[in-house]
């Protein structure tokens, strides 16, 4: 049967190539190189021209020798042949007629018998802007053959492409390409996940293809696609082979709507398709999940490919997309789009991949509330996107790379630069003058030069206090007055670089929605979390605004404290007490730290919910935090447990409202599914949030996993149905297995129980979760003969006492030095050592 099917996909493609189906996209330019090679190379209806014959670019290089070799003769490309050798720097100059994005795709073999070991050459290759590959080298690849392909966005008539010898080594390539792709192929927004947001700036990004995927259906060569790219099966990516049942059509059924052409992908992606209709498995409630491993600490764009190929009739195909352990796509009506069947379709998205993982999954499953179970694909592209330093390989840049180098950009800004420069002097002497003047009058402000609008000092206000801090070390103005507030710290831009060994790649400590962050070293030793935002996002500049706001005005133990900031040369950067243990997420999967006792777990949500409750009750206007998880709940070198990352924080509804109308912003698997059908935030979005935490904590695996069947997907209403049973234990990390106290697990399923009620008005607020997890404490810590009382949150236990409310009213003039607490725990009243950066900061 597989035999036959492949023949039929065989003769499918020959049918399609006989009768011209694709329109045939004619790039404006093509560079196909063999380098080294000696004559014309003619591969697969192509002709790659040598290296040194070739008249529209220019090969400049101060040494370089040509590699041949007979014996590769089984290899893939007849170019792997030869090579040309680096032995110093040199670069190919190629001349652009039409600006915009060009595929540049090199081919990397190292022969056996040449004059130097290829095998052991270390490969840098940089462009004007991106550094492609950064010391690579073939020792540590796993094949004899390489092929990269890059989308670079050209925006000069000159691509300049060098390649550098390091480690006292050489570089060489077999083959180069350098074609022209539609400028509608790659937009330059894509939807961000984890949260749900717009992307945008893509065009000013390099991409890499890491992965280009034909579900369901063969290999598909460069011959069969219009721009020249290969698509794979997508068998061995599979989690599960038996989850899917392949479909496929007549190609020249594919319909091609606007916006959508064989450019995008041909007509045989999306003839082809896995579905979960009539799949190998006894429960039909699952999720199809490929796994794809990929190079952590990077993000990546995600292109689906969807037509739907294999219903009757419209309206009976809704499904949902995950991307990693995010909701990508929800209740997603394919033909509600398309208003039609077998019609191409894609969606773009980017999403990123952490420190701590190197997978990345795709998945698609039924929708839980539509009765249909099926769900399909037809294609998937994965793109690695450069990073901060411009670079799709380690952490150099193009500036450290190339420092001397005497390209047409550097020319041109040169002779920029000279006329910026006297401008510049002209522009200093008037604003001398104004300076002179304004100083005279005591009445004009200074104004800090940024990018991005200067922020608000407290709460909702629009009005910006005209009234500057300059760094004493840097003698920057601040745009954000730090005289009349209790900001924190301003940091110039020199100290956070000194911080943190100018943003030193070992010692980032994560990467999130807002930016990276990094450890870093005060002068006086004191460690602090250096959080460095993306100054392009306006998404990072409202997080930026709300985290200083918010923290600004909050202190309290189980808070993560804000030390101050930096708003120079337009950047965004947040300061933060360091917490040694990181994230909470991290010593419950996810690495090979020690499982926490059930004490420790305790303590630990003790805590967090502390931190909650002063929110939800400790200010003037209760505040939402709006994005409780366990990666933003963090621990200290005691594993203290503080909640973190205020950046979509929210005010509280005042006393005469019930809520706050706003949209819909979180993680999805923590959010409460009432605002999120109503739009309509109150405190008890914080409780179910905290209550997915809870279970998360007792199970120790995450909110959301596709790869399960679809009734283990979401932890809140898997372990709900287990707790229901009144059987929580079945289900609980097998490293507390016998080391929990029954009626202790029996009131902490409870209290997690209630805060995951469908309806916020049957949640409890986070001061009774505080009260029932400190009493499922002193069950774990006293005998077991102790009975337990009735199920009611407003029983009191001896020894376990709530701060009254009205306590909290004064708890922010701790700032200035005052004795109120916030806790009646005493651990609480002592100020952390780190707000002495507050109290008497320095450089203002």
């Amino acid at each position: 049967m597989e035999l036959i099917k492949w023949v039929l996909y065989s003769l499918v493609i020959f049918l399609v190539l006989v009768n011209g189906s694709f329109a045939l996209y004619t790039p404006p330019e093509s560079y196909l190189i063999a380098c080294g090679s000696s004559q014309n190379i003619t591969f697969q209806g192509h002709t790659y021209i040598p290296d040194s014959q070739h008249s529209s670019f220019v090969l400049k290089t101060g040494n370089s020798v040509v590699a041949s070799s007979n014996s590769s003769s089984n290899a893939p490309f007849p170019f792997y042949q030869s090579a040309r050798v680096f032995t110093e720097k040199a670069s190919y100059r190629f001349e652009i007629r039409k600006e915009g994005r060009h595929w540049v795709r090199l081919y990397f073999s190292p022969l056996p018998k040449s004059s130097h070991d290829l095998t052991s050459a270390s490969l840098t290759v940089v462009t004007d802007d991106f550094v492609l590959l950064s010391n690579f080298s073939f020792k540590k690849h796993k094949g004899s053959f390489m092929f990269k392909e890059y989308a670079i966005n050209v925006t000069s008539d000159i691509l300049v492409m060098t390649f550098i010898p390091s480690n006292g080594s050489v570089a060489f390539v077999n083959a180069i390409e350098v074609v022209s792709m539609p400028n509608e192929l790659f937009a330059d927004q894509a939807l961000a996940v984890d949260p749900i947001a717009p992307f945008s700036g893509l065009s000013e990004l390099a991409f890499e293809t890491v992965y280009r995927v034909n579900m369901g259906g063969p290999l598909i060569t460069a011959q069969n696609d219009t721009l020249g790219r290969t698509w794979v099966n997508d068998l061995k990516y599979l989690h599960m082979n038996s989850s899917v049942f392949n479909v496929s059509v007549n190609p020249s059924t594919i319909k091609y709507p606007e916006g959508v052409t064989p450019e995008t992908a041909p007509n045989l992606v999306y003839a082809t398709a896995d579905t979960m209709g009539d799949a190998n498995v006894n429960d039909q409630n699952f999720n199809i999940t490929w796994v794809f491993p990929v190079d952590p600490n990077f993000s990546y764009f995600v292109r689906v490919h969807l037509c739907d190929i294999m219903s009757k009739s419209l309206n009976t195909l809704v499904f949902n997309l995950y991307i990693n352990s995010d909701t990508a796509l929800v209740s997603f009506d394919l033909s509600s789009i398309t208003n039609d069947l077998s019609v191409a379709y894609f969606k773009d998205f980017v999403s990123n991949v952490s420190a701590d993982s190197s997978t990345l999954t795709v998945s698609v499953g039924p929708d839980s509330m539509a009765d249909l179970t099926n769900a399909t694909m037809n294609g998937l592209e994965i793109m690695k996107i450069s990073n901060a330093l411009k670079s799709l390989d380690g952490l150099s840049s193009v500036d450290i790379l190339l420092p001397s180098s005497s390209s047409k950009k550097n020319i041109v800004g040169i002779i920029v630069g000279s006329v910026v420069g006297a401008l510049a002097a002209v522009a200093l002497v008037g604003l001398c003058c104004c300076c002179l003047v304004g100083r005279k009058s005591k009445s004009s402000p200074q104004q800090g030069g940024h990018s991005w609008l200067p922020l608000p000092l407290y709460g909702n206000s629009l009005t910006l206090t005209k009234m500057s801090t300059t760094s004493q070390k840097s003698g920057t103005a601040s745009c954000i007055s730090l005289a009349s507030s209790n900001l924190g710290r301003f940091f110039s831009f020199q100290e956070i670089l000194d911080a943190s060994n100018k943003f030193d790649e070992k010692l980032l400590l994560g990467v999130g929605g807002f930016g990276r962050v990094y450890k870093g070293t005060l002068e006086d030793g004191t460690n602090v979390a250096v959080k460095r935002g993306n100054p392009r996002s306006e998404q990072g500049l409202a997080e930026f605004r709300t985290e200083i706001e918010m923290l600004s005005k909050l202190r309290h133990r189980h808070l993560v404290s804000l030390i101050g900031y930096c708003d120079e040369r337009s950047e965004m950067i947040l300061v933060y007490e360091y917490m040694a243990n990181g994230p909470l997420r991290s010593h419950l999967y996810g690495s090979d730290l020690p499982p926490l006792s059930w004490k420790q777990r305790l303590e630990i949500c003790i805590g967090s919910a502390r931190g909650l409750h002063y929110l939800h009750t400790g200010a003037s206007q209760s505040i939402i935090h709006r994005d409780v998880k366990t990666t933003n709940i963090l621990l200290d070198e005691n594993f203290v447990a503080k909640v973190a990352d205020f950046g979509l924080s929210k005010a509280g509804p005042a006393l005469d409202q019930t809520h706050v109308s706003t949209a819909v912003k979180g993680s999805f698997g923590y959010l409460d599914p009432e605002y999120f059908r109503r739009q309509q935030l109150t405190e008890k979005s914080d409780v179910y949030s905290f209550g997915v935490v809870l279970m998360e904590v007792l199970c120790t695996r995450p909110a959301l996993n596709p790869v399960l069947p679809r009734e283990q997907v979401n932890i809140a209403e898997w372990a709900m149905s287990w707790q229901k049973k009144g059987m929580l234990e079945q289900i609980m990390d097998k490293n507390l297995v016998g080391k929990v106290n029954p009626a202790s697990l029996k009131k902490f399923g409870e209290t997690a129980e209630k805060c995951l009620a469908e309806y916020g008005v049957d949640r409890p607020s986070m001061g009774d979760v505080l009260w029932n997890l400190e009493y499922a404490l002193q069950l774990q810590e006293t005998s077991s003969a102790l009975m337990e009382p009735e199920d009611n949150s407003t029983n009191h236990i001896t020894g376990i006492q709530l701060t009254p409310l009205e306590h909290f009213d004064n708890s922010v003039s701790m700032i200035e030095g005052g004795n109120s607490c916030t806790d009646e725990d005493p651990e609480d009243v002592a100020t952390s050592a780190v707000f002495s950066q507050l109290v008497n900061p320095r450089g203002r």
